[in-house]
């Protein structure tokens, strides 16, 4: 259970994740959580909860030990103004998209230990894919505090900041990707007869299904193809067709541009 007191600013889809995971795991306990957020719904969504409401983004800063930045891009130096001088030697943990560290640090009045995190929306449903960056200034007890948070909603990868961009190309919209690989499977089964909403369950469960097996039986993914591909079979058949359209050549450009986009924010 973690000790310090964690404050949120910004509570909205990916910062509530965090918070209500980390709540409902009971690895935070709710008298431990300050949350601010200038959308008043947000605020009732905390306060249902049961955690503290901060009055502005400098009260979090001063109550908590450390801070998780989840705002968007584009108000991330107005909330961090509005912080003034109460990061001073606060721990924050910014999920804040292409935006670095150095960056966030030219933002902030005072000097604050930073540790930069690329998270994905399948935190929503405890699923979720974080990747902490490992060159980050946080003591051994924050750093382990933030990992219990992030691990109760999904799993943890420890990555260089140089990296990030590439996270941000994979597995950041990669929620994207799969989506539009479960409707097209679904596509493809309505084509053949089959009802729309059989198709989505049928198409959503098997790639849920194929995740579990490579990560929790530590299945290389090839090794997972060539046990459902028989010899003369009709998988076989399918994978053809996969490779005649390209679709490894596809999906490689596509993690490839997202990561150039990335580094260009």
């Amino acid at each position: 259970m973690i000790t310090k007191k964690i404050g949120i600013i910004g509570c909205g889809n990916m910062g509530g994740a965090i918070l209500y995971g980390a709540l409902e795991s009971g690895v935070l306990p709710k008298e431990n959580a300050y949350v601010y957020d200038i959308n008043p719904a947000m605020m009732e969504k905390a306060e249902k909860w049961g955690v503290h409401l901060a009055a502005d983004d400098e009260d979090v800063c001063k109550k908590a030990d450390i801070i998780l930045l989840a705002v968007k891009p584009q108000n991330a130096a107005e909330a961090l103004s509005m912080c003034k001088n109460a990061l001073d030697g606060k721990a924050v943990m910014s999920i804040v998209a292409g935006v670095t560290v150095n960056r966030l640090q030219n933002m902030i009045a005072g000097t604050p230990r930073i540790l930069r995190i690329m998270p994905n929306t399948p935190a929503m449903v405890y699923e979720g894919a974080f990747a902490l960056c490992s060159d980050n200034d946080f003591t051994a007890e924050e750093l382990d505090n933030a990992t219990s948070i992030y691990e109760t909603i999904g799993v943890v990868e420890m990555i260089p900041e140089h990296l990030i961009d590439a996270v941000c190309g994979l597995s950041g919209g990669g929620p994207a990707y799969a989506a539009m690989f479960i409707e097209a499977m679904a596509d493809g089964g309505v084509k053949q007869g089959l009802p729309r909403a059989t198709a989505y369950r049928l198409a959503a469960q098997t790639c849920l299904g194929t995740a579990k097996m490579i990560l929790e039986k530590g299945i290389h993914p090839g090794e997972l193809k060539d046990m459902v591909t028989s010899p003369g079979g009709t998988t076989i058949e399918g994978c053809e067709a996969l490779e005649r359209g390209g679709m490894r050549a596809a999906v490689i450009d596509c993690v490839n541009v997202a990561t150039e986009k990335s580094k260009k924010l």
